[in-house]
């Protein structure tokens, strides 16, 4: 008979299955036990006669199959259970479970669940957070797609750091010396001179930085793209709003079961996104705030504290901050005389998650940014070359996929919404 997943079994009342999955959990009463039987779309009740199958030596998350005949039962989830007829373990447990994961909520510190990340994801709720986030990523690309965007996969070992500086990850490239990716900005800028013109891509980046903080990872998920031929950055950011919408609607179609689990109600993005300059931000959190230390940008607190009086003022839960200083920003973003840049930063809920503006477009202009960045321009040369052959005013943005995830779900420590987290501890598993 052909395997039946749970989320089939209401088509099939009163009809014999098959099903297979772990065992989620066990509780005897006597001569009949319930298992709870777990696949990757959900969770059934089956119902063991004990005096004909023996259950005695199963152990929780033991893989198996089962036999039975499905019937209604309004008084459990799925208003459905299995009535066992025969019970196959394919695979057995032989040591037990670091944590238990079969309870709601992991009783366990952050470490243990990310030692144990493999098994901390058969508990729904850690399950449904990379179901969201996949959703998150797919909507990123379906409405880029939609907009006549066009992917691209690029090289994630360079030969330079995209923004310069000692923040890379160094690797040995057969006799020379290469980098991990810091980011597709160069590749991005090339492919919309390369008259793609509009063009995306979801790929891993690398920060060599020495940090130990709740949003800060060392690998993570870069959701990239770049436009040419526009006008400023408020056409990329009503763009971003746009792209924010689809997801957000995308998410809530999708991925209905995982946030009802996950107790999570997407924010909705009524209007055109709250915007101000920097600068206004920075005296907003003097004033009100007496936040006195700050001047050129805002640390992780002012986030917070700019994203509260947001949410107070406006019942916004993003803010996009614009004009950063050029010293703030990397060579190839275009500033103007007065030493503000066409750039801005979209704060979530506290969490910059988007970091976007206008490019330099022209040759020596850009040449003449890398100098007074304290770049060599030859050691630019396969992105620079682009510039002299005619290339439109072009910008975009990059939006952190685990941080934008963490947000969206209310977690603090954006490792919670990391698959597999590389920070300056941990390379495994």
């Amino acid at each position: 008979m052909k395997r039946v997943l749970v989320k089939e079994l209401k088509n099939r009342i009163e009809n014999e299955v098959v099903i297979k999955g772990w065992v989620h959990r066990i509780r005897k009463l006597g001569k009949i036990a319930f298992l709870l039987i777990r696949d990757r779309s959900g969770i059934v009740q089956c119902v063991v006669n004990c005096k004909e199958i023996d259950i005695s030596r199963l152990k929780i998350e033991s893989v198996v199959s089962i036999s039975g005949k499905v019937v209604e039962n309004k008084t459990v989830n799925n208003n459905l259970e299995i009535h066992l007829t025969e019970l196959e373990i394919i695979s057995k447990v032989t040591e037990d479970l670091p944590m238990e994961i079969n309870k709601e909520n992991i009783e366990a510190n952050l470490d243990t669940i990310l030692d144990n990340r493999v098994i901390s994801f058969r508990n729904p709720k850690i399950n449904a957070i990379f179901k969201v986030q996949g959703a998150i990523a797919r909507g990123f690309s379906q409405f880029l797609l939609e907009e006549d965007f066009t992917e691209i996969f690029t090289p994630k070992i360079v030969a330079e750091g995209t923004e310069g500086g000692t923040e890379l990850f160094k690797v040995k490239y057969f006799e020379r010396e290469a980098y991990l990716a810091q980011s597709p900005q160069f590749y991005k800028q090339m492919m919309v001179g390369a008259g793609y013109e509009r063009v995306f891509e979801i790929g891993h980046v690398y920060r060599a930085e020495s940090h130990d903080t709740k949003r800060h990872i060392n690998e993570y998920v870069s959701l990239d793209l770049e436009m040419g031929f526009i006008k400023d950055e408020y056409e990329i950011m009503e763009l971003e709003t746009r792209l924010l919408k689809y997801i957000f609607n995308y998410v809530n179609e999708k991925c209905s079961e995982e946030l009802e689990l996950l107790n999570v109600k997407v924010p909705e993005i009524r209007s055109n996104i709250v915007t101000m300059k920097l600068s206004e931000a920075i005296d907003i959190l003097k004033e009100k705030y007496n936040k006195r230390n700050l001047n050129k940008d805002i640390d992780p607190e002012g986030e917070k504290l700019i994203s509260k009086y947001v949410k107070e003022t406006y019942d916004s839960d993003f803010v996009f901050l614009t004009h950063y200083p050029k010293e703030k920003r990397p060579m190839y973003t275009l500033s103007e005389p007065n030493g503000e840049t066409h750039s801005f930063d979209l704060i979530f809920r506290g969490l910059e998650i988007t970091t976007g503006g206008l490019r330099i477009h022209n040759y020596e202009e850009l040449k003449n940014a890398m100098i007074d960045k304290g770049l060599n321009p030859q050691s630019y040369e396969g992105y620079l070359s682009t510039f002299k052959y005619g290339m439109p005013p072009h910008g975009g943005l990059a939006i952190g996929l685990e941080r934008l995830t963490a947000m969206l779900l209310g977690f603090e420590n954006i490792r919670e919404t990391t698959m597999f987290t590389r920070d300056k501890f941990r390379l495994i598993p």
